[in-house]
């Protein structure tokens, strides 16, 4: 976690602008800027972490080995002046170097909806129920209240990362920002009292590798997965996240190696939707279960605005009044909040930015605002919570809702008019959509519900929404399977999941895409029995940049007692599309069989594009499907993500790290003024940048006075660009 003195506010901002086009390059990094103490995190070519840590002591005395990582990966966390950590990554034994990422919680109906109570006496030789008895399930987080009374039954131990101890509680109101997520969290997974949980016997272990504020860094996670392995979990849930969409940080690196250990790893997708290439690491881990939201059966409010018939949803935020208008309201904008001038009796439209959430709310309550309905100016929803209960509703929208009811009324009058629906089995708005860029992979990898759940916090209950809520239901979802088939791998239990999960709709009656929802909506009773597997869950044939011929294999495992002979269904007949596919074939009793699949696309036929769909595999019983996915030319995704900027122990020096999908043809970085958007200066200018997290040193100019400014960072690529931001205040 950032503790510089500037304030970050990591946002991203996705844009097709040539602002920076024609700009002076500023001036080379000064040397002094290159003693600025950093830490990061170092992947090595050796499995020999402590062999590595020693080598390092004896030829860089001036860097300290904080952490050695032996079953995440082989890796060191270690920390120096950047002149140092810059040549050490130079260093043969170095695979990799990374800055430490910022990393945020993604903020019972439900259970029951996706088959819990079904499958509780559904199989077991003793007659047991399946509850999750005996699976351990790491749930990493902001901790646990393991004194609440759903929860203290289960709690079998864990470990504060933070505080270094073995007590992993919630943050306190004395210790700073309170926290709530984790408990939360482990509710939905493992409750038993009041409330059931999906897995209601399933033994908990809490890590709390997110402090104050739920915030955190990539270091404490990676540690906290470091001792769930080592306490012999079954099962890890992270529902926690940054929006770097890349396959390849360490934390996502961390998940693989706890899959390639026997351990089902299952992380939540982001809450940054709806727009595509928004899941965020560790969501991106190739052999994660990654997890979008979806709404279960649940009556949701949403307004039209005027005599317009577009419905707009609304999500209300936790410690907020409820929203239970039945009747007309007025609605006013008032920026980012400073001012609140004839807002009484009125719903407040406020984005986000300047200042805090809290203190924007409390003004417009005491200016007798009706509700505050807030919304992102850039990409994805509203990070911030409630600190405290306010007696008005707080609800927000997405980004184009609330542009658009910005525009209807700066032109006069506008008037709100409420309903409300019965709506289920659809994506939430704000769930993060893939797919990943540099891999292709389809993700999130299945949905669950993460809208309106209720489970457990400190001292009672609450509902929250975001992808960190469907994660659990997941965890929970395979504890069951996991005690039903103890032998099952990780890669098993994922491809029950996705193979029986439930393709959803859009309310237009059309299928959400395979990288929106994955597989679709996971179906516990189905996953549970069934007796085929077949993985990849989801194929992707990545990039047709010419004419050509590309290729998949699947493992078709048969878990029945029987000989079965399956049927894959080729897809319909399309223009410059070429499928060639085993129509039919066996596989015996408890064995497994390699298929090869073969695509092949005629670019010259086909425009510029993503494209995807599902085969179906029929084997006699019932019938599966397997979304795949193949991309015409290069996609569109974004060029540049994930910028981060601190503060050097020098004056007038900082360093930034931004994340290249593919690499960058010139990447530059400039200041801008935050309310007028005048361009001040720019900071750095670079060309022919490998793909990768990109990290470099500047120094600011003495003129620049003290005060919040925007950092942006551009890069080009194939004749695109793309930007992302961050606010910082420089004192």
């Amino acid at each position: 976690m950032w503790t510089a003195k500037w304030l970050l506010v990591f946002l991203l901002v996705i844009s097709d602008t040539e602002a920076y086009s024609n700009q002076p390059v500023f001036p080379s990094i000064s040397q002094k800027a290159m003693e600025i103490q950093k830490t990061k995190i170092i992947v090595l070519n050796s499995d020999h972490p402590n062999k590595i840590k020693n080598k390092i002591q004896q030829m860089y005395p001036n860097i300290t080995v904080r952490n050695e990582f032996h079953t995440a990966f082989s890796g060191l966390s270690v920390s120096g002046s950047l002149s140092d950590l810059e040549k050490l990554e130079k260093e043969s034994f170095v695979h990799s170097s990374h800055m430490m990422n910022e990393y945020k919680v993604t903020t019972e109906g439900s259970i029951p909806f996706i088959g819990t109570d079904v499958v509780r006496g559904m199989f077991d030789n003793k007659h047991q129920r399946l509850t999750g008895k005996g699976i351990k399930v790491g749930v990493i987080d902001t901790g646990m209240d393991f004194t609440h009374p759903d929860l203290q039954r289960n709690y079998r131990g864990g470990y504060d990362v933070i505080d270094q101890d073995y007590e992993p509680m919630e943050t306190l109101d004395y210790e700073g920002e309170a926290t709530l997520h984790g408990t939360h969290v482990a509710g939905i997974i493992g409750a038993n009292g009041k409330m059931k949980g999906v897995a209601p016997e399933a033994d908990i272990y809490a890590y709390r590798a997110l402090g104050p504020g739920g915030a955190g860094s990539s270091e404490s996670v990676i540690l906290a997965v470091e001792k769930a392995i080592q306490d012999g979990v079954d099962i890890i849930n992270l529902s926690l996240g940054n929006e770097v969409n890349g396959p390849d940080l360490p934390t996502s690196l961390a998940l693989n190696r706890a899959a390639e250990k026997g351990i089902v790893t299952v992380t939540s997708s982001g809450n940054s939707g709806p727009e595509l290439w928004t899941v965020g690491s560790p969501g991106t881990a190739a052999h994660a279960i990654s997890v979008g939201a979806s709404v279960s059966p649940t009556k949701t409010p949403f307004i039209t605005i005027g005599f317009q018939k577009q419905k707009i949803s609304i999500f209300p935020l936790v410690g907020s009044a409820p929203w239970t208008f039945n009747h007309t309201l007025e609605a006013v904008e008032r920026g980012t909040g400073e001012t609140m001038k004839d807002v009484h009796g009125k719903v407040v439209l406020l984005k986000t930015g300047k200042i805090g959430l809290m203190k924007k709310v409390m003004k417009a309550e005491h200016a007798g605002a009706a509700a505050v309905m807030m919304y992102n100016p850039l990409n994805g929803g509203v990070m911030e919570q409630l600190t405290k209960e306010v007696s008005i509703p707080v609800v927000f929208v997405n980004k184009e809702a609330g542009e658009a009811i910005q525009k209807q009324v700066k032109r006069g009058k506008l008037y709100l008019h409420p309903h409300e629906e019965e709506v289920k089995d659809v994506m939430t708005s704000f769930s993060s959509r893939g797919p990943v860029t540099s891999s292709w992979d389809i993700k999130p990898d299945v949905v669950a519900p993460g809208y309106a759940i209720h489970s457990t916090i400190p001292h009672g209950y609450e509902s929250l929404h975001g992808t960190s809520m469907a994660a659990p239901h997941v965890a929970g979802a395979c504890a069951l399977i996991l005690q039903a088939h103890p032998d099952w791998s990780p890669t098993q239990v994922k491809a029950a999941l996705m193979n029986t999960a439930k393709p959803i709709e859009q309310l237009n009656g059309s299928l959400y895409h395979a990288y929106e929802q994955g597989a679709g909506r996971i179906q516990i009773e189905k996953a549970v029995k069934a007796e085929s597997l077949l993985y990849p869950g989801a194929l992707t044939f990545g990039v047709f940049d010419q004419e050509r011929t590309k290729e998949v294999t699947i493992t078709v495992d048969n878990q029945s007692s029987q000989l079965k002979k399956y049927h894959i269904e080729a897809p319909d007949k399309e223009a410059g599309v070429r499928w060639e596919i085993p129509l039919s074939f066996t596989v015996k009793p408890k064995e497994q069989k390699e298929v090869t699949l073969k695509l092949h696309v005629n670019v010259l036929t086909k425009k510029k594009g993503i494209y995807d769909g599902r085969l179906k595999i029929n084997d006699s019983r019932e019938t599966f499907t397997i979304p795949y996915m193949y991309m015409v030319k290069k996609p569109d995704y974004p060029r540049v993500m994930g910028l981060q900027a601190v503060q050097g122990e020098k004056e007038n020096t900082y360093s930034y790290e931004l994340f290249l999908p593919e690499g960058a043809d010139e990447v530059g970085v400039a200041m801008y003024e935050p309310e007028t958007m005048r361009f001040i200066t720019y900071l750095d200018v670079e060309k022919q940048v490998e793909r990768g997290m990109f990290k470099q040193t500047v120094t600011i100019q003495d003129s620049i006075k003290p005060g919040a400014y925007k950092i942006f960072a551009y890069a080009k690529k194939d004749g695109r660009e793309h930007t992302a931001q961050c606010s910082i205040i420089i004192e």
